[in-house]
């Protein structure tokens, strides 16, 4: 179970994050806190896996706390959960160790999309021993970043594009359009042409299943965490 700290000054905002986050398999809110020396001293209490946090709070600025997390060894992880836009923001996190950057507002599905991805992240870096080779480090850092929303085609969706990987990930074997399409909600050919973006973009693979008389049915698996 990966123990997460929720950091945001705003208490509705907080319950929120607590509450989509508690929904999401593999993860627990061990606290919530809404300042940066809250958060360092619950760190220093109780240690934690992950700790989302705003960049914006009342006593200090988020980045500072990123950076004073490290400097008191503690080896959580950091997501930044902000409404902070500025590109020199954006620098400067990443310069703090912040391994995601999520834009408020968001959806569930954004949050859990994260998560999940951190996890796979966490589980590919999770044995004690040497890596196989630079691929298997870049297949590892390529868990984070996961499919690029912002560069989605005209008429493509956020939501139904996580409901389709949401789908076509709980068939490890693969599965067609039409299945892909019951599981999310959506018909057949939207499907199909959610699942060709993902085959595009590396993320899932095609390959035609030969199943019966006439031209055999394409089916895609999910290769995202590969």
């Amino acid at each position: 179970m990966i123990s997460v700290l929720v950091v945001e000054d705003d208490p509705l905002v907080g319950e929120a994050h607590e509450a989509y986050v508690n929904r999401i398999d593999g993860f627990a809110v061990a606290g919530r806190v809404r300042t940066g020396q809250a958060a360092l001293r619950f760190v220093e209490r109780t240690p934690v896996d992950l700790v989302l946090l705003d960049l914006r709070l009342p006593d200090m600025d988020g980045l500072q706390v990123a950076r004073a997390l490290r400097t008191a060894g503690s080896n959580a992880d950091v997501i930044a959960v902000t409404s902070a836009r500025e590109l020199k923001v954006v620098r400067a996190a990443v310069s703090s160790g912040v391994v995601q950057y999520l834009l408020k507002p968001f959806t569930f599905a954004a949050m859990r999309e994260k998560l999940e991805h951190y996890a796979r992240f966490r589980t590919s870096l999770g044995h004690d021993r040497e890596v196989s080779g630079q691929a298997e480090i870049d297949r590892a850092f390529s868990t984070l970043r996961g499919v690029d929303r912002a560069a989605l085609p005209k008429g493509m969706g956020d939501e139904t594009l996580a409901s389709v990987v949401s789908a076509l990930r709980a068939a490890p074997e693969g599965a067609s359009a039409g299945t892909v399409g019951e599981a999310a909600g959506v018909s057949r050919v939207t499907a199909r042409r959610y699942l060709e973006y993902l085959v595009h973009n590396g993320m899932a693979e095609r390959r035609p299943h030969y199943g019966g008389v006439g031209r055999p049915e394409m089916t895609y698996r999910w290769i995202g965490e590969a």
